[in-house]
């Protein structure tokens, strides 16, 4: 199996795959690569409906030289727990930014989002998130309170008085929740417009069809992610052998049920 960087032409490739509707695993036969490699290399590079080859390789290459070229005062990636290699953990950092941003989020809120999710703490300090990403302090504070205010991230006073930013386990949860509540919101919006319009109108039936449509969506998420998180997120003295809490359940022992 050819090891070492992509080259060009296999970039080339990859953007003919792309372009043919092959899935990644086929495109990493084609090439005799693992799939992680060219999953990595479409999602660090826009994503598979705006991977272009060139741009690509340029942006390799930029990247490349500007590690050769670093001066001595950055600060290096962190040493990494668990024997895991550093490399491949920078990489798909990466690529789990490039994978929110491609949701919604913002840059630098995409890039802090992923900086907690991949702790094993689940949480860093300011000072912590500013030494990762090597950006102002401001940017970290401005990224964070986005992320509260999407009920993505939480804060707290640790023991000697400094703030740390944590991520909850069941935060796909409430954000799910809160997806289904604008969906819901939309909903109600498109059949106020049918009473302005006129349900016989052809604008008003559009309208109609519109709120049928985002209300049965808006159930389905709320409904799917309550699910999820009864199965997946169970009382500890139910599911955790020895006491020990399991995902989604709260400092008071509790499932988070009541949660908006």
């Amino acid at each position: 199996m050819p090891g070492g960087r992509l080259t060009q032409q296999e970039r080339q490739q990859i953007a003919l795959g792309l372009a043919d509707g092959l899935a990644y695993a086929e495109i990493a036969r084609g090439l005799d690569r693992p799939t992680s490699t060219i999953t990595r290399e479409v999602m660090r590079n826009g994503g598979p409906t705006a991977y272009r080859a060139d741009l690509a390789h340029r942006a390799t290459e930029r990247r490349t030289q500007r590690r050769r070229q670093s001066p001595p005062g950055v600060a290096k990636a962190p040493r990494q727990a668990h024997g895991r290699d550093t490399e491949a953990v920078r990489e798909y950092e990466e690529v789990f930014t490039t994978v929110l941003m491609q949701t919604g989020l913002p840059k630098m809120m995409a890039r802090v989002l992923a900086c907690l999710c991949l702790s094993d703490e689940a949480s860093l300090t300011a000072s912590e998130l500013v030494e990762r990403l090597q950006v102002s302090p401001a940017s970290v504070s401005k990224a964070i309170a986005f992320l509260e205010s999407q009920g993505l991230a939480r804060r707290e006073r640790d023991e000697r008085r400094r703030e740390r930013y944590f991520v909850d386990d069941d935060i796909w949860y409430q954000s799910m929740v809160a997806s289904a509540q604008g969906t819901a919101q939309l909903a109600e919006t498109a059949r106020q417009g049918v009473g302005v319009l006129g349900l016989g109108t052809p604008a008003g039936g559009r309208l109609e069809n519109i709120a049928r449509f985002l209300d049965f969506i808006s159930e389905s998420i709320t409904r799917a992610a309550e699910q999820a998180r009864d199965v997946l997120y169970t009382r500890a003295d139910t599911a955790a052998p020895g006491g020990t809490a399991k995902p989604g359940t709260d400092r008071t022992g509790g499932d988070g049920a009541g949660r908006d």
